[in-house]
């Protein structure tokens, strides 16, 4: 077991990670469900899952400010300070995606598609909450690994950063399905480039999620 140096500077910068990631996942719950319900035959909460996403990540950017002003008063860290600027700032840029999402697909309301194709978004955004989850989930044992410095505990956060490149594959192929499907099946331009878009929308929710993942990597290969 290794013996950290400065252990006492762990605890608040990862209470803030692990808030920050739960302020993600409860984002991506009312995205799920705003997607679903952009794609029934009627929805008529579209606007409130739009204003719960806009609450959410305004809580999440309070949070994000907290972390950088409490790692930047300390003057020694174990991790790079850098290391862990950019990693919240990946993690942010997931929840910024799913906003990002959102506000693309309010913009045209009235879009009707095949079923296959409406089945065939929401398998890619379940992908996608497999990704957050995981994220949330790698951030509790990262920050179980800060407490006790164990070799097996820093395998479990590497098999779930492991876990996040194959999440995101498997969202890559079901964006690229997706999108071929588009093409094949609807013949209106407008809806071809909106739904296309929306569709690489959503999958760099899960690049961004991956990302995290490489940078988690380099945070606890540098302590």
């Amino acid at each position: 077991m290794k013996i950290p140096f400065f252990t006492p500077f762990v605890a608040l910068p990862f209470d803030g990670f692990q808030e920050h990631a739960e302020k993600v996942k409860e984002c991506a719950w009312a995205f799920q469900q705003a997607i679903e319900c952009y794609f029934a035959e009627k929805c008529e909460n579209f606007e409130e899952y739009l204003y719960e996403v806009d609450r959410l990540e305004s809580e999440a950017d309070e949070i994000k400010i907290s972390i950088r002003r409490s790692v930047s008063k300390r003057a020694k860290m174990r991790v790079d300070k850098f290391q862990l600027f950019l990693y919240i700032q990946e993690q942010d840029k997931v929840l910024d995606c799913v906003e990002d999402c959102l506000n693309w697909i309010s913009y045209r309301r009235n879009t009707t598609l095949s079923k296959e194709l409406k089945k065939g978004f929401i398998n890619l955004v379940d992908a996608v909450m497999t990704s957050i989850e995981e994220v949330s989930h790698m951030v509790q044992e990262a920050r179980l690994y800060f407490e006790n410095y164990s070799e097996r505990q820093r395998k479990i956060v590497k098999d779930i950063i492991r876990n996040l490149h194959d999440i995101e594959h498997e969202a890559d192929k079901l964006e690229d399905a997706l999108k071929s499907d588009i093409f094949s099946k609807e013949s209106d331009p407008i809806v071809v480039y909106h739904m296309v878009e929306l569709t690489q929308r959503i999958g760099a929710i899960a690049n961004h999620a991956e990302n995290t993942g490489d940078m988690m990597r380099a945070i606890i290969e540098r302590d």
